[in-house]
């Protein structure tokens, strides 16, 4: 493996139309709209833990995804992403037309990962893409005697029934962490059906856990370090595109100092203007949730940042308002360069990094760490969500 160019468990011979097939599966909305023997989101996705954290197959998209901010044991400050996405390629009733005995690499799901860290104090963004089909245990997702296990070769993330493992090795990088949740999981929307389109199949089911005390080692090149912060994990699933109306979408989490979290995502049309189906979530110090519309805030872009490598602009510096609960605190990147430039996995570039916040909370000062996810800069991104 050798930082953002690697991947593994995949023969160079199929590497591009493996590539093109799962890029197709994700992507293609005329596709997804003549395959309805895919499950679909429509109503209340009534989660029941720790049977929810695994795996969903039968929808055709769903992603394991962890974002943290931590410190070193020598004062240094990082940022980490782990994520594995899963991606089924043909309806389940496919399987019947199956040849008989099917070939051991045969398989309808194919996995993904991304990883990064982010070395704030010296400004240094590394990152890796790998991906492999769940044959032959290259990897895979199984929920199995109250644990998730979800793996691509040495990358995995195992959720217990108290503690959250995550360990991923690259040649430029590497970590090994144990997160332990500080509260329940967060159902967004209505019951975790987080609707973002008019009609009712345009959702996902979506939950997170929105703070996660994390200890562990970080490892940049053949330098080590112990490491503590909080971390977020969401997990989501579904099947249907975004509308054909939208470009992408701007998602935040934050961790505020006063022990509460919010989650917000803009989904942005190609008129420039912002769907009305952007919403969010208010975790308060109890873990008691308040569900946040359009209305309920503003997000004001500040500044922006151009990458040397896509060329795409991002916004770098945000305001956000939410009225209700007289929150305005101001979102600022820890580092500018936090693009992910996955072109040999999903194909996508996008930008997903550390950031703090400070401000004020009815009029008391708070701050804060979190992570900001951009799609749809570099080019419109049409993949469900």
């Amino acid at each position: 493996m050798n930082g953002q160019k690697s991947i593994n468990s995949v023969p160079m011979s199929s590497l591009i139309p493996i590539c093109l097939l799962v890029i197709f599966a994700v992507m293609a909305n005329q596709a997804i709209a003549q395959q309805p023997a895919y499950l679909s989101v429509t109503g209340p996705c009534n989660l029941e833990f720790p049977t929810d954290h695994g795996p969903h197959p039968g929808y055709r998209t769903e992603w394991w995804y962890y974002t943290g901010n931590l410190k070193s044991e020598s004062g240094n400050r990082y940022g980490f992403q782990l994520t594995f996405f899963r991606n089924q390629i043909t309806p389940s009733g496919a399987k019947k037309k199956w040849p008989r005995p099917s070939s051991s690499w045969r398989s309808q799901q194919v996995y993904i990962g991304h990883a990064a860290i982010s070395d704030i104090s010296n400004k240094q963004h590394v990152q890796a893409e790998v991906m492999a089909r769940e044959a032959l245990g290259m990897a895979g997702g199984v929920f199995r005697s109250g644990h998730t296990d979800v793996f691509i070769n040495n990358w995995s993330a195992r959720i217990g029934p108290v503690i959250h493992f995550l360990k991923a090795d690259t040649d430029d990088f590497g970590f090994d962490l144990k997160l332990k949740p500080a509260k329940m999981p967060v159902l967004h929307g209505d019951g975790g059906y987080s609707q973002k389109g008019a009609s009712p199949e345009q959702a996902s089911c979506y939950y997170s856990i929105s703070r996660l005390q994390t200890t562990g080692v970080l490892r940049l090149a053949d330098k080590s370090e112990r490491a503590a912060g909080l971390s977020w994990m969401d997990h989501e699933y579904g099947t249907a595109a975004m509308g054909p109306d939208l470009k992408g979408w701007d998602w935040f989490s934050l961790q505020q100092s006063d022990q509460t979290e919010i989650m917000i995502f803009l989904l942005r049309k190609k008129d420039g203007e912002l769907s009305s189906m952007s919403s969010g979530t208010f975790v308060d110090a109890s873990g008691q949730i308040r569900h946040l519309t359009r209305d309920d805030f503003e997000l004001t872009v500040l500044d922006s940042w151009k990458s040397r490598h896509s060329k795409a602009v991002y916004p770098a510096r945000w305001q956000l308002r939410i009225f209700p609960l007289s929150i305005d605190v101001v979102v600022t990147p820890t580092m500018a360069d936090q693009e992910m430039r996955a072109t040999q996995s999903t194909g996508v570039i996008y930008w997903e990094g550390s950031v703090s916040l400070t401000g004020k909370r009815n009029g008391e000062l708070i701050e804060g760490w979190g992570y900001v996810e951009m799609t749809g800069y570099h080019r419109p991104f049409d993949a469900p969500i």
